[in-house]
């Protein structure tokens, strides 16, 4: 089952879609002659098409079985990819493509593997989580350097179709033979299992819900504007274009270990006081971004910011789950997720915006470490649960 949604989440449109937009940029501009400005359109269309689809596919996965769900948006998701591969010189057909990829796309990421594996796992769903969650991070990490190397081997309309051609072969078939919940739930584990009953609205108004979507809100707008810049401001002080790639890659490969980690610690202690610890060391890398000048205090802040990336996307359906039962998890960590992407598209803008203004990222980074204390803060607010398995802090 871990294994399904494991290769679900590598292959879906959080790892390939965004993670390698980049790398096809610069070739589609020279291809087509359009501008970076009219390339990147495509990934704002996308982003706001996931903000508004994520309910509705999270409804849909409350309503259905995943794999009705899934297997449907995979398939959609992967030859819409692959059909990259033969755009034509109208910029328009690129826009309806990555209208059509923001559609499905959710419906291919942990958000659509997250109900699934919790309907499997109650006493490690943490860790379980995790392992979910870890496949996204691989796939961040593998699927760049790949679409690269293929672009230069064979060329980017090649590259379109071998990497739409993996997401098919890894997305469908394990989904078609595995993708199954079980006969009888777990056991529950949260504080209100009456929960199950409540009306949405009653749900999303409660201090527990909004509290989650403040703190992704906060984190979301402070890391993404970071992660967009952080080349830029590391050569702008004077860093070499490799170092500042490898500590990106630092910062992936730190991400990548909180997720793993991020389970255990969600299984052995309070939920949100544990990701408020994690979101704390990202503050800490945040702070170590606007003041280091030196080489290892920018290795040192992509770990500990790092931290921080990786464990908030493992603590929002862990909490979801313990606090709100099943019944309704997609659909409100569908709204979880409308939420976040909107504020991760406009982090990079308004970043963006204030260093044309003052010709320095100080200021808006400093407003950004205040944003994760406050999201940590929040975190560590939230209510507990009544999960006999989690040991008070």
């Amino acid at each position: 089952m871990l294994l399904t949604a494991c290769c679900g989440v590598f292959v879906s449109f959080a790892s390939i879609v965004i993670y390698t937009f980049g790398v096809f940029l610069k070739p589609l501009a020279a291809e087509f002659g359009w501008s970076r400005a009219e390339v990147s359109l495509a990934f704002t269309i996308t982003a706001l098409t996931v903000a508004a689809c994520s309910p509705v596919i999270g409804r849909l996965l409350d309503r259905f079985p995943a794999r009705r769900v899934v297997i449907p948006c995979t398939a959609i998701y992967g030859i819409a990819f692959a059909s990259l591969a033969f755009l034509t010189p109208h910029v328009g057909h690129l826009f309806a493509v990555f209208l059509i990829l923001g559609i499905v796309g959710n419906g291919t990421t942990q958000l659509g593997y997250s109900r699934f594996v919790s309907a499997w796992f109650d006493r490690e769903r943490g860790r379980a989580l995790a392992a979910v969650m870890a496949g996204s991070g691989l796939g961040s990490m593998v699927f760049p350097p790949i679409a690269q190397g293929l672009i230069s081997a064979c060329g980017w309309r090649v590259a379109y179709a071998v990497l739409g051609g993996i997401i098919l072969l890894l997305g469908i078939p394990l989904s078609a033979l595995f993708l199954h919940e079980p006969e009888a739930m777990p056991g529950p584990a949260s504080s209100a299992p009456s929960q199950d009953n409540v009306p949405i609205l009653q749900s999303m108004l409660t201090f527990r819900f909004l509290g989650i979507v403040a703190a992704l809100l906060l984190f979301s707008f402070a890391t993404n504007g970071l992660y967009a810049h952080w080349a830029a401001l590391l050569t702008d002080r004077g860093f070499p274009a490799e170092l500042a790639a490898t500590v990106l890659s630092v910062a992936g490969m730190a991400a990548l270990a909180s997720k793993l980690s991020t389970g255990y610690l969600l299984d052995r202690f309070v939920a949100g006081r544990a990701a408020a610890a994690l979101l704390a060391a990202s503050a800490l890398g945040f702070l170590a971004v606007i003041y280091g000048r030196a080489a290892w205090l920018a290795f040192a802040a992509a770990v500990l910011a790092g931290a921080g990336m990786g464990a908030e996307s493992d603590a929002v359906p862990f909490l979801l789950t313990r606090y709100f039962g099943l019944r309704r998890f997609s659909e409100l960590y569908g709204y979880t997720w409308c939420f976040y992407a909107v504020a991760g598209g406009l982090g990079p803008l308004v970043m963006g915006r204030m260093f044309d203004r003052t010709g320095s990222y100080e200021v808006v980074l400093l407003t950004s470490f205040a944003m994760i204390v406050m999201a940590a803060i929040l975190f560590a607010l939230l209510p507990r649960y009544k999960a006999k398995h989690a040991a008070l802090l």
